[in-house]
C-alpha cells in the first residue's frame, strides 16, 4: 500500500574491518572519545583533523570530513557517553546517517563501545537509516536514492523487530503526508481494506447506516455535511497462540478539518490533512505488531471522517446522543475529534479489551503545554505514569503525563445534557478532552490516551528526519514489550 524502500542491512560477524573499506561511500561512527578512534576506519586521519581544527569534543558533537581516498568517502563521527539519553542518541545518529546523493553502500561502527552501549549506538544508527525511507512525493524532482546496502559492524539483537517498528512508523507518516484530495474517507478506507487483505487482518467497516443503527450520534453529527465514505474501520489481528489479553488500538482519522461552523482561520486550517495522523499511528502500530508476531489479539479501530462545512453541519447548542446513551451538548464544532472518538471508544469497549490505547492530534492546548518535542499522555491508572515516562525515554518518543482529577469534570457540566463537549474558554482543554473521552471507556480496562502534540515537529524528531513524525509507534511497541507492564 505504501512503499517501504530501505537498504539491505547486513550484520557483520566482526566489529572491525581492515580491508574492503573502498566499497563504502559513507562511514558513520559513534564513539565516546577520540581515543576510541584508534582502531576505527580512517581513525588516525580523523584524530589528526579533530586536533588540527581544534574541535571541542563533547556529547552531541558531530564531525564531518572525507577519507583520504580516491572516492572521497564521507566520514561522519558523533560523540556520545553513558549519560546520553536514547533520544539524544537518536538525534545524533540521525545527523550521522544523512547520506549524500549517489551513495551506494555505507557502514556503521561504534568503536570503543562494548556490551549494551555498543548495541544501543548501533541500534540508533540502524533505526535512523530505516527512517529515511522516502515518503510519497508529487515533486518533479524525487528524493535522492538511499544506499542499496548498509553494513553494521557489531551486534544488534533485535534487527527484525527494529525493521518492523520502522515499517509501522513509515506507514503512519506516508499516509499522513498524502494530500486531502488523495486521501478522503472513501480513499482511506479503500487503502486500509487492501492492506488488510495483504496482511491477513480481519476487516469490518461500520458505515453511516450501520453507525446510525448502533446509535453513534456523536460520530454522525460530525459527518452530516460530508459523510461519503466516512465510518469506523475495525481490523483484527489474531496470533497463532495468545499469551496475553487482547489490546484495542483506536485512532482519530479526520482526513481534513475545516473546523466546521466554527471555521478555522487560514493559518490553522493549513496542514489539516494530517488531522488523521492518530488513525495512521494506530494502523502503523498494528502493522509493526503484526510483523513482530505479537502474542496477543489486537483490535484496531479507525474513526475515519471529515469535519466539513455546509448547510447540514452540526452547530453549537445542539444535543446529540452517543452510542452508549450519553447525551452531549455541542459547544464548539472544531472539537470534532473527541466526538468521533467518543463513539469509537464506546463501541470498542463492548468487546471488553483489557487495554485500550487511543491516538489523536486532539488539542492545541497540549501543544501549548509541551511544544512539539513531547506528546501528552493520560491514563485511568495513575500508577502507570512512571512507566509511561520510561517507555517514552527508552523509545526516544518522549511523553509527559497529565492529571485526570475529578474536580476538572465540573467544567464539563451541562444544564441541558449529560456532558458538555468542551468549553469556550479553552483552559486546560487537553485535560478536559481526555476527561470527556474517559467517560466513554466502559468496563474499566487500562486506558491510555496520547494527545499527539509531537505528531509534527519542524526539522524532524529523534530518529525521524521529516516534519511529520508518526509519533507513537516506537513508544507503543516499547511499552508493550516491557515485561513489567501488565494489563
Amino acid at each position: 500500500m505504501t512503499s517501504f524502500k530501505v537498504p539491505r542491512v547486513r550484520y557483520m560477524k566482526s566489529a572491525s574491518v581492515k580491508a574492503g573499506l573502498a566499497a563504502y561511500q559513507h562511514i558513520a561512527l559513534m564513539v565516546r572519545e577520540t581515543a576510541d578512534l584508534v582502531d576505527a576506519p580512517f581513525g588516525e586521519t580523523i584524530r589528526r583533523r579533530l586536533k588540527a581544527q581544534r574541535v571541542t569534543v563533547k556529547p552531541g558533537t558531530v564531525f564531518l570530513t572525507e577519507a583520504p581516498d580516491e572516492a572521497g568517502t564521507a566520514l561522519a563521527v558523533g560523540f556520545t557517553d553513558e549519560t546520553s539519553s536514547p533520544f539524544a542518541r537518536l538525534e545524533l545518529a540521525r545527523k550521522l546517517t544523512r547520506f549524500r546523493p549517489g551513495v551506494a553502500s555505507a557502514a556503521l561502527f561504534a568503536p570503543g563501545l562494548t556490551g549494551p552501549a555498543q548495541k544501543d549506538a548501533l541500534r540508533a544508527l540502524v533505526r535512523c537509516v530505516y527512517a529515511q525511507a522516502p515518503l510519497p512525493s508529487r515533486r518533479a524532482d524525487p528524493p535522492a536514492d538511499m544506499p542499496g546496502r548498509v553494513d553494521v559492524y557489531g551486534p544488534v539483537d533485535d534487527g527484525a523487530a527494529l525493521r518492523a517498528i520502522a515499517q509501522g512508523n513509515h506507514l503512519a507518516r506516508a499516509l499522513s503526508v498524502l494530500p486531502g484530495n488523495e486521501l478522503d474517507p472513501a480513499q482511506y478506507v479503500k487503502r486500509v481494506r487492501k492492506l488488510a487483505a495483504e496482511t491477513g487482518w480481519r476487516f469490518r467497516f461500520l458505515d453511516e447506516k450501520r453507525l446510525a443503527a448502533l446509535g453513534a450520534g456523536a460520530f454522525l453529527a460530525v459527518t452530516r455535511t460530508r459523510a461519503a465514505g466516512a465510518g469506523i474501520v475495525h481490523l483484527r489481528y489474531t496470533p497463532r497462540k495468545a499469551l496475553r489479553p487482547p489490546v484495542a488500538l483506536i485512532g482519530k482519522g479526520i482526513c481534513f478539518d475545516t473546523g466546521g461552523v466554527n471555521l478555522k482561520p487560514a493559518r490553522h486550517m493549513y496542514g489539516m490533512h494530517e488531522d488523521m495522523q492518530g488513525s495512521a499511528v494506530a494502523l502503523g502500530t498494528l502493522l509493526a505488531l503484526t510483523e513482530s508476531r505479537a502474542p496477543f489479539q489486537i483490535d484496531c479501530y479507525l474513526a475515519i471522517a471529515e469535519n466539513a462545512i455546509g448547510p447540514l453541519s452540526y452547530r453549537p447548542n445542539e444535543v446529540v446522543r452517543a452510542a452508549d446513551g450519553t447525551t452531549i451538548e455541542v459547544v464548539h464544532t472544531d472539537a470534532e475529534g473527541r466526538m468521533v472518538l467518543a463513539d469509537t471508544l464506546a463501541l470498542a469497549s463492548r468487546a471488553r479489551p483489557r487495554l485500550i490505547i487511543d491516538y489523536a492530534t486532539l488539542t492545541g492546548a497540549c501543544v501549548y503545554a509541551l511544544g512539539t518535542r513531547m506528546t501528552g499522555a493520560f491514563t485511568n491508572r495513575p500508577a502507570l505514569a512512571a512507566r509511561l515516562i520510561e517507555a517514552g525515554r527508552a523509545s526516544g518518543e518522549r511523553v509527559w503525563p497529565f492529571p485526570l482529577e475529578d474536580d476538572y469534570d465540573a467544567d464539563l457540566k451541562s444544564d441541558v445534557a449529560d456532558i458538555k463537549q468542551c468549553t469556550l474558554e479553552g483552559e486546560a482543554d487537553h485535560i478536559l478532552a481526555a476527561l470527556f473521552l474517559k467517560r466513554f471507556v466502559a468496563h474499566d480496562p487500562t486506558w491510555i490516551h496520547l494527545d499527539l502534540s509531537a505528531g509534527r515537529h519542524k526539522g524532524g524528531l529523534g530518529a525521524i528526519p521529516t516534519d511529520t513524525t508518526g509519533f507513537g509507534v516506537d513508544f507503543t511497541l516499547t511499552l508493550l514489550a516491557d515485561p513489567g507492564f501488565e494489563w
